[in-house]
């Protein structure tokens, strides 16, 4: 079952970071000291994440969560490296299983694209490089693949 929860995780990040973007209350007790960066689409991805957020997952029934699941948090984002760098920490617990690691986003000039690189508490597999990610309009999408029974599978 804990297996099946990590695997899990690597599958639902894109919509973990849906849900922080699109149904997630912001914080905003301590306003974040307005950052910028000096690479513009940093500055894009700092406009849209750098605050302290409360986040809630709800996963459906399905092959992972025969009874559903649910999570509860906080996420921390914050500009690092001379602007270069979101450092995205996330903290949750809930019925889907507690949820500790962080993310590191940063925009790579010539692929043109945003690149992730993972840590989470996962003790076989705790980091890896990630995903890619782009804007889509003012919706911002994370592509991966992962294997699904089996597959690779584009999520």
């Amino acid at each position: 079952m804990k297996e099946t929860r990590l695997l899990l995780f690597w599958c639902c990040i894109s919509a973990i970071l849906v849900v922080h973007l699109t149904a997630t209350q912001r914080m905003r007790a301590k306003a974040a000291p307005d950052q910028k960066s000096p690479v513009p689409e940093m500055d894009r991805l700092t406009k849209a994440l750098v605050g302290d957020w409360r986040a809630t997952e709800t996963m459906e029934r399905g092959e992972f969560f025969p009874d559903r699941g649910e999570r509860h948090g906080i996420v921390h984002v914050r500009l690092t490296a001379g602007g270069t760098a979101l450092i995205y920490e996330v903290h949750s617990d809930g019925s889907a299983a507690r949820l500790d690691g962080m993310l590191v986003i940063w925009w790579d000039k010539e692929a043109n694209l945003y690149r992730f690189f993972t840590c989470f508490n996962n003790p076989n597999h705790p980091c890896k490089m990630h995903s890619t990610a782009h804007w889509e309009g003012n919706s911002f999408v994370n592509d991966y693949e992962e294997m699904v029974k089996g597959k690779k599978t584009w999520l």
